[in-house]
Order: C-alpha cells, then structure tokens, then sequence
C-alpha cells in the first residue's frame, strides 16, 4: 500500500440524508487531496462499509436511524481500527460532545462548517491532532472543568504539567490563549484586541508551541487548568 501522503486521503461518509452525503461528497471530491470511496445512510451500513473499504477516515453524523453515531463508535473502529472517526452534526449538546470524544472519535464537527475548514480539519486529523468545533470549545473546557470538581485528583498531574508552560507565554500570548478558552475565533480575537487577524494567527501559533500542544482544544483545556477563564 502507498504511504498515505502519496495518495489521497479515503473517506466515508455516514449520513442518513441522501442530499447531503451527495452534496458533502461533490464538495470534497473537488479537492485532489481528498477522495469518497463510499457512503452508508445508518449504523449497520457503516459499519459494513467500513469493513469492505478500510477508509482513511470516516464522517459520521450523530443523529442516524436505529443506533446513533456516538453509540456506533465502538464497531465502526473495530471494523476499520486505522480509521480517524470525526463527528460531523448539528448537535451542539456538550454530552454528545464529550461521549464522541470519549468513544474515540478524533473529533466533532458542526454541519455548519465552511468547505475550506472541513478540508483542514480533515487534513489535521489524519496528521494526529484532535479537531472540535470553535463553537464547542468552551463546552468541552466546560465539561472537563466539571469532570476536574468531580475528581480532582485524576487531573492534578495534568494541572501541574501545564503550569510551567503557561508561565512562558506573555501578557499577550495569554490574552490569546483566553480567547481560544472561550471557542472565539482569530477573526473574533483581533477585533476584541484591535489587531490584525495575521497578527493573532501568528500568536497562536507561538503560544501552541510554547504550551507544546498540537490543537487549539489542547491549549483551551490547560488554560481551564490554570484558571484563565
């Protein structure tokens, strides 16, 4: 098999209305980097599909006929176990959040999305990064906030871990970092402060790395951690 840089990334796609799976299809199919190889209308034919095809990667909505998308997770991994899974709803509920990223999905995306942002999200979950919604990254930091009061012992190492990095950034760098906490976007974050959005995508990118994460969810959980909301 080619190595998955050389070819283009396999997709399937699950959704239970015919249009859009047409539709989502035409969109990334217009992209050389991208190629659906198949697409199923419930849980069991997902779950077949991923089997015969072995996708790269799988698009699944939550709200399917008989079993839903956050409940087919376990069988659709182990039907195709290389697979990233990333949500692709209009469930903005924070438990279907949390359960999709808890059941493996590698992330949750909203069907309100532009094409040229479903393309990185793609990209950048085939590269490893976990992908959420800007729209739900306050719920999640919320949702882990609630899981930390519960148990504040399963999170202490993570806190004390995250300190020293957020020590590193500038009064800049964390006036940024708050902005992500809170799911805005750069476009969002320059008008607050009054700068560029070059500007406030250039900081991003330096406070990831100072924070050595790979995602802004990554980054908006250690801010949570350290009190920046």
């Amino acid at each position: 098999m080619k190595p998955i840089e050389a070819r283009p990334i396999r997709i399937l796609v699950v959704d239970d209305h015919t249009l859009f799976r047409r539709g989502l299809t035409a969109l990334l199919m217009r992209d050389p980097r991208l190629s659906v190889v198949g697409d199923a209308a419930d849980a069991g034919q997902a779950q077949r599909k991923a089997q015969e095809l072995q996708p790269d990667l799988i698009l699944l909505d939550n709200h399917l006929p008989g079993v839903n998308g956050v409940d087919a997770l376990p069988a659709l991994l182990e039907a195709a176990p290389a697979a990233r899974i990333l949500m692709l709803t209009v469930s903005e509920d924070e438990s279907d959040l949390v359960a999709a990223l808890r059941g493996g999905a590698a992330g949750y995306l909203l069907k309100t999305i532009e094409g040229d942002a479903l393309t990185q999200a793609i990209l950048r979950a085939m590269q490893g990064d976990s992908v959420v919604a800007p729209e739900m990254t306050s719920k999640l930091v919320s949702a882990y906030r609630g899981a930390a009061r519960a148990d504040p012992v399963a999170v202490v190492g993570i806190a004390a871990a995250a300190h020293a990095p957020i020590a590193s950034l500038s009064p800049r760098e964390l006036d940024i970092l708050r902005g992500i906490a809170r799911g805005a976007s750069n476009k969002e974050i320059a008008r607050e402060h009054g700068i560029a959005e070059t500007t406030v995508k250039i900081h991003v990118q330096h406070v990831l790395r100072k924070l050595d994460v790979s995602s802004r969810v990554h980054a908006a959980v250690m801010a949570a951690e350290n009190g920046l909301l």
